[in-house]
This record gives structure tokens, C-alpha cells and sequence, in this order.
């Protein structure tokens, strides 16, 4: 069962880019997203039986690598972890085949498009099921080919070509800090598997490293190396860039790849090396800190944006934000829970946009909607429940995961946890006013369409619709249903080995950590001691508690309410009850209005830093070291005069005998004449 969860896409992928135009595109499609059924199905039953009733086991394919010490076998990792996983990803990636059927049902490549998908998909439950270090860079690698494939779809468009080569360039820099942190693991531990290396790796904490002049801890370079791989994967600050432009591929990609899966193998990556980063406090540090950057940066250029597609994508840059520093801040089990829950409510925004460009004649730009909730009305209710849901309105599934984060952040006691709690709380205020900017401009106010485009206004059929519904009841419940699990009171059974867990006992506390397979469930339950992994300690600054809580203030806990209520209103107020403030607040505004809709300028400083140096230097090997230097000595230079010469020398060869007995007459006139000369200057 669980090797078909694995390998069923794989076949889909197969048979519709191999043999589409033999079978058709209806017959790629059917096959392909029923493979993709079954697959999620297998994958809600594997979440049961290991995530709920505790059964985990590796499944053994076969060896791989076996070359001395390195040792890296293929097998399928079933844990709590990767279950959760395997149901966000299946799930998602069926509904979003489902979805394109009827999506792209006018494009002619449908068969590529829907292999391209299911490749994906495949890359991507190699990733999660990874059973080693080299396995996962595998999937890593896999789903970043497909990206590009998919991103780059429709390939005559030159934005779309552009756009993918952008993904696959950003990411290669990530991954080449990811690489070198799998080869010093192994220089490190000896081996890439994880049990090995996650058991050994209190006995490295501490330990460092001589490099030049300076003594770098083992554990912390590792960890960081490890999260460069996660901050391009996963679209964080510096290595985000990619991720807004790849909204020229087809929306169900967007939903797929930048909404609900792809984004996540970083917050994934970090949860799965929980072990390491525990014993790398200032790893965790980093983690923080970027994160919490990326969660305020991210929603403060959403606030601009007139693309339907881009504030979602910004939103989906913020809320990964949202999710590492809770990874930083040991809250493994809450990031992962916001990684469940937005998996719903993200896919179900970037699905809606994609049924509100399929009803507008697949125009983009918010400010030339308005009024579209009485032609559309169905849309409008689903994409409201997913703002809600992503704004944190009490008792959706955004409400417990993102409020969650945000506790965390503020009981982790420390510097780091003060500044992402900050953060994380405006950019709860950011999100609300964002997301209802983009449902006040496009569903409400007056209508703004031409009077032509306006005809042809209408709701998305059957099979576009059913995805969002589904996708709108896990937006509505997920959180209420999994929260005791995931950040509850089953958490330490629930997540078993397969991440650290934070334990907050009632009452005034030091957070305490339990550490993989050092409790056992009954354990876990009575709240036994156990001492925690060394870490550095935190940082006292004025203002923020030397001690965390394990019930914060009743501002902190309701803080995230507060802002979602606020951001509505001041999005109600200046789209609705006042249109005229936008315009006016960026009269006022210019030089803050440029920044942000320039996305902070990070596209120009990356041109002026790298892209022109670097054209600068490949135009003056170009010109003056290949044109002038090599082509002048070589083509140009000696071998230039020698052809020259020698076509000289050819019209020589005339082929007349006339020619050639007048040559030797001259020639024996020489000679002769030569000859006599030294003679006649020897009797001299």
C-alpha cells in the first residue's frame, strides 16, 4: 500500500507523457487524476494507521549507494511526519488534477500538462518519504525539474520562460548550500542516514572546526548549510524572488506547487532535522529571525499588488514565514500544523482566483474587477471562507495554527522570540487588510469589466467548483479537528520519534523539550521530567520575559483577533466606505508606495549586484579576451595571413603547361644567372 502511494503517480506520469497522443487527452486525464484518487486515499489510510494509532515503519526498496562507508539504500520512511505529508500532498495534488480538467480544457497539451503534474507529485512524496539524506536531495532535486517544467508550460510566452529559468536559477543557490550541509554531514557522521546521524548527534554538540582563522561550531554550520537549501525552496527572505514570478505558470500549478506542497519541503526539511537544529541554538537563532523577516516583508508588499495571482503569492511567501520561526522557536509540532492547515485554505484562494480568471476572460488585474459576488456568487462564498480562514477568523483552520505560532514565539523567552512575535503579530494586521483588499476589489464595489466582458461573466462548471468545496470544508474544520493532535494534548503520541516536541505544563514553567524516543507515550502523558538538550541561553532583553509561560497574557493570546478585526476594517473602510483614500494615501505616499510595489527593490539590487557585473565580465571575455585576444592571434591573426598566403600561392596553379614551361625557363634563368654571378666574383 504505501509503495503504491509512492509509485502511482510515477505510472500517471508514464502513460500521459508517453503515450497522450496515442490515448487522447480525456484518457490522460482520467488516468492520471484517478491514480492520483487512489493514492490519496491510501494516503488518509497510512495517516491513520501511523499518525493515529502509532504504527511507523521503513519499508526497504532496495540499495542505492554502497561504496565503503557511504551507504545510502532506498527506502520509504512511514512516519507521523511523513504521513502528515503524504495527505497534504496527494490530497491537494488530486484535488488540483481534478480541477484542471476543467481549467485547461481548451489548452491543445493537456497530456504533457497532466504528466508534468503528476511527475511532480512524484518527486514530491520521494521527498517526504526519504529515508536518508541523498534519497531526499533526489525528491528536492525532482520537484525543482518539475517546477520549471510547469512553471514554464506555456514556454511561447517569453515572461513564462523567463519566469522558470528565474525558479531554477534562485534555487540552485539554495541548493548548493543544501548539498554542500548533505557532504559535511557525511564528513561529519560518517553516514547520511537519518537515524544515524539524528542518535549521534548530541555527541557532536559542541564540538567545532578550525576554519582560517576562526573556530566554527560542527553542528551549527551543518544546520545553517541545511537551511539555505530550505530558504530557496521554501521562498524566504534573499532567496525569495522566484517565487512571485512563477505565477506565470498555470494557475492549478500555482496552487499546486506555490501554495500547498513544493514551498513546504523547507518548513518539512526543518522539522525532519529537528535533532540537529535542537543542539545548534544558533541555527535556531537564524531561523527565527529570517523567518520572521520574511512574514512582514512578504505582507507588506502584498498590500500593493494588483495581481490576483501575486497577492496570494506574496501571502504564501508570508505565511512560510510564519511557519520557520516557529521552527526556530522549537515549535516543530505548530509549524507543521500551519503547514496542514494552509495547505487547505491557500489552495482554496489560488483555485478561486484561478475560477475568477476563468470567468473574466482570464484578466488578472484586480483593479479592472468589481461587483463580480452577484455574477459569481459560489466563487465569492469559497474564496471567502479561504480569506477567513487565512486571516485567522475565530475557530477556522487559520485561527488555530497561525495563533498558535504567534504564543510560541512570545513564550519562547528569548530575543529572537520577542521579534518574531512582534513581527508576527503585524503581519497578522498586513494579511487581514491584504486579503479583504483583494475581495473587496474584485467581488464588491462597482462593476469595472467592459460592457463586452461583463456578457461572458460565469460561474466556473462542476468540476472546478467540487476541488474548492471539498478544499473549503478542510479550511473551515482542519484546525478545530487536528489541533489536540498536532499542538494538543496527543501531541507527544501523536508525533511519537519523528520531531522534538515542546511540552508547556499548567502553570508558570520553563518550556522543557522532549526529546525523540526519551519518553514514552504514558510518559509524555504524566508530564515526567526530562532534561533538555543543551542550548545556549536565552538572551534577557528589557521587556521580555527571562521565563516562558505556558499560558500567555490574554493581550498576546488574543492579539492575532485583534489585528485580523482590525485589518478588515481598515480594508472595509478604504474599498468600500471610502474608495477615494487608496489614490489620495499614495499621492501622500509616493516614495513608501514605489518601495513596496517594487517589492523593496530586492529585483534591482540582485541586477545591480550580480546580473550586470556579471554581463560586465562575460561581455569582456566576450569582446576582448575570445573576439580580440584568441580570434585576434589565432582565426584572425596567424592562421588569417597563412590562408591568405596560400591563396596567394594558389592562383600560382593555373593548370596551362604554358604557364609552367614559362616558370621553369624563369626559374633556370635564376639559377643559371646565380651561378655565373659566383663564378665570375670567385675569379675576381
Amino acid at each position: 500500500m504505501h509503495t503504491a502511494i509512492v509509485f502511482l503517480p510515477l505510472i500517471g506520469a508514464f502513460v500521459a507523457g508517453l503515450f497522450g497522443r496515442v490515448i487522447g487527452a480525456r484518457a490522460s486525464e482520467v488516468i492520471t487524476t484517478g491514480l492520483l484518487f487512489v493514492s490519496a486515499a491510501l494516503s488518509i489510510m497510512t495517516f491513520w494507521d501511523v499518525a493515529i494509532n502509532h504504527n511507523a515503519l521503513t519499508i526497504p526498496l532496495f540499495a542505492w549507494f554502497d561504496s565503503g562507508l557511504f551507504k545510502a539504500p532506498w527506502a520509504l520512511r512511514i512516519d507521523t511526519l511523513t504521513a502528515v505529508m503524504l495527505v497534504v500532498v496527494t490530497v491537494v495534488s488530486s484535488l488540483v488534477h481534478l480541477y484542471s480538467i476543467g481549467y485547461m480544457h481548451h489548452d491543445e497539451h493537456r497530456p504533457r500538462f497532466f504528466s508534468y503534474l503528476s511527475l511532480f507529485t512524484f518527486a514530491m512524496l520521494m521527498l517526504v518519504t526519504a529515508d536518508n539524506f541523498v534519497q531526499l536531495f533526489f525528491g528536492w532535486e525532482g520537484v525543482g525539474l518539475a517546477s520549471y517544467l510547469l512553471i514554464g508550460f506555456w514556454y511561447e510566452r517569453p515572461s513564462a520562460n523567463a519566469a522558470a529559468i528565474k525558479a531554477f536559477v534562485v534555487n540552485r543557490v539554495g541548493d548548493f548550500g543544501f548539498a554542500l550541509g548533505i557532504m559535511a554531514v557525511f564528513f561529519v557522521f560518517k553516514s547520511v542516514e537519518f537515524d544515524t546521524v539524528f542518535q549521534a548527534a548530541p555527541t557532536v554538540a559542541g564540538k567545532t572546526f578550525h576554519f582560517l582563522s576562526w573556530q566554527v561550531d560542527t553542528l551549527t554550520t551543518i544546520c545553517l548549510l541545511l537551511f539555505m537549501g530550505a530558504m530557496g525552496k521554501s521562498a524566504q527572505l534573499l532567496l525569495h524572488t522566484w517565487l512571485p514570478d512563477a505565477m506565470e505558470g498555470p494557475t492549478p500549478v500555482s496552487a499546486l506547487i506555490h501554495a500547498a506542497t513544493m514551498v513546504t519541503a523547507g518548513v518539512f526539511l526543518a522539522c525532519r532535522c529537528s535533532p540537529l537544529f535542537e543542539h545548534a541554538p544558533f541555527a535556531l537563532q537564524v531561523v527565527t529571525v529570517v523567518g520572521a523577516s520574511t512574514a512582514f516583508f512578504a505582507a507588506t508588499v502584498g498590500l500593493v499588488q494588483n495581481d490576483i495571482k501575486r497577492v496570494i503569492a506574496y501571502s504564501t511567501c508570508s505565511q512560510l514565514g510564519y511557519m520557520f520561526f516557529a521552527a526556530g522557536v522549537s515549535a516543530y509540532g505548530a509549524a507543521m500544523f500551519h503547514l496542514f492547515t494552509h495547505a487547505f485554505f491557500k489552495a482554496l484562494l489560488f483555485l478561486g482566483a484561478g475560477s475568477v480568471i476563468h470567468a473574466v476572460s482570464d484578466e488578472q488585474d484586480m483593479r479592472k474587477m468589481g461587483g463580480l459576488y452577484t455574477l459569481i456568487p459560489i466563487t465569492w462564498g469559497l474564496m471567502a471562507i479561504g480569506t477567513l480562514s487565512l486571516t485567522g477568523f475565530p475557530f477556522t483552520a487559520g485561527f488555530f495554527s497561525k495563533d498558535a505560532i504567534i504564543e510560541h514565539a512570545w513564550m519562547a523567552g528569548s530575543g529572537v522570540g520577542f521579534y518574531a512575535f512582534v513581527l508576527g503579530v503585524g503581519s497578522a494586521f498586513l494579511t487581514s487588510f491584504y486579503s479583504w483588499r483583494l475581495m473587496f476589489m474584485t467581488f464588491h464595489g462597482p462593476h469595472k469589466l467592459s460592457n463586452e466582458a461583463l456578457k461572458h461573466v460565469h460561474e466556473s462548471p462542476n468540476v472546478m467548483i467540487a476541488p474548492l468545496v471539498v478544499l473549503a470544508v478542510g479550511a473551515l474544520i482542519a484546525g478545530f479537528a487536528f489541533k489536540n493532535y498536532f499542538i494538543g494534548k496527543h501531541e507527544h503520541k501523536f508525533w511519537g520519534d519523528s520531531i522534538y516536541v515542546l511540552e508547556h505544563p499548567i502553570g508558570r514553567h520553563d518550556v522543557r523539550r522532549v526529546e525523540m524516543g526519551s519518553l514514552t507515550a504514558q510518559e509524555a502523558d504524566r508530564g515526567d521530567e526530562v532534561p533538555a538538550p543543551e542550548r545556549a541561553a536565552p538572551e534577557s532583553d528589557a521587556g521580555v520575559h527571562a521565563e516562558a509561560e505556558a499560558h500567555p497574557p490574554v493581550l498576546v493570546a488574543f492579539a492575532p483577533t485583534i489585528m485580523m478585526f482590525l485589518g478588515f476594517g481598515f480594508a472595509w473602510f478604504a474599498y468600500l466606505r471610502r474608495p477615494d483614500i487608496p489614490a489620495k494615501t499614495v499621492a501622500a505616499f509616493p516614495t513608501i508606495y514605489a518601495f513596496l510595489l517594487n517589492k523593496w527593490y530586492f529585483d534591482e539590487l540582485y541586477d545591480a549586484i550580480f546580473v550586470r557585473p556579471a554581463r560586465w565580465l562575460g561581455r569582456l571575455f566576450w569582446k576582448g579576451g575570445d573576439q580580440q585576444i584568441i580570434d585576434g592571434l589565432g582565426p584572425d591573426g596567424v592562421s588569417a595571413r597563412v590562408i591568405d598566403a596560400t591563396k596567394r600561392f594558389i592562383r600560382l596553379q593555373t593548370g596551362y603547361v604554358y604557364h609552367y614551361a614559362f616558370a621553369m625557363l624563369i626559374g633556370i634563368a635564376v639559377i643559371i644567372s646565380f651561378f655565373t654571378y659566383l663564378s665570375v666574383k670567385g675569379g675576381l
